[in-house]
């Protein structure tokens, strides 16, 4: 008896992509993929499709997904010892969750939609194997997400949204 195989569907990541090359430098992931390799990253994703005032993630959270946005803004924000609420936007073309997907620690902050929101979300299993299968690929991911890490960072202001 033979087994029939599918193939995967083809996952459209078009919307994703034109975000990445309209997003501000700052924020920016700087495209590091080419097509071909888009399509391949894109059977790694999960696609979300969440409400304005959803919480993506909570502060002290240890999930390690790292989420591309495609559309909608994500409010970060984190009570310090002092119990200030700090506040960043972070919009589409650009991640959250690289703080934790790169550092293996709880979230430092609570991301929470501002309007309804496309997310493209790679779990660290999912990253795990695409490192694995297509290491190119998952390079291009860690410099880039990597590369918006930095600029957050190097940007007192913007250092909250490194969750």
């Amino acid at each position: 008896m033979s087994s029939l195989a599918y193939p995967a569907a083809k996952i459209d990541l078009t919307g994703l992509i034109a975000a990445v090359a309209q997003a501000p430098d700052d924020e920016s992931l700087n495209n590091p993929l080419s097509p071909a390799q888009w399509d391949l990253l894109g059977t790694y994703l999960q696609p979300l499709t969440i409400p304005s005032g959803h919480v993506l993630f909570a502060q002290g959270a240890t999930d390690r997904t790292l989420y591309f946005i495609e559309s909608g803004n994500l409010s970060v924000h984190y009570q310090d010892e002092k119990e200030r609420l700090r506040i960043a936007l972070v919009g589409p073309g650009s991640v959250v969750g690289e703080g934790a997907f790169f550092a293996h620690r709880p979230r430092s902050a609570t991301v929470q939609s501002t309007a309804a929101s496309r997310l493209w979300a790679l779990a660290a299993l999912r990253f795990a194997e695409l490192a694995n299968r297509q290491p190119a690929i998952a390079l291009g991911v860690a410099m880039a997400a990597g590369a918006v890490m930095a600029k957050r960072l190097g940007n007192r202001r913007r250092r909250v949204a490194v969750t």
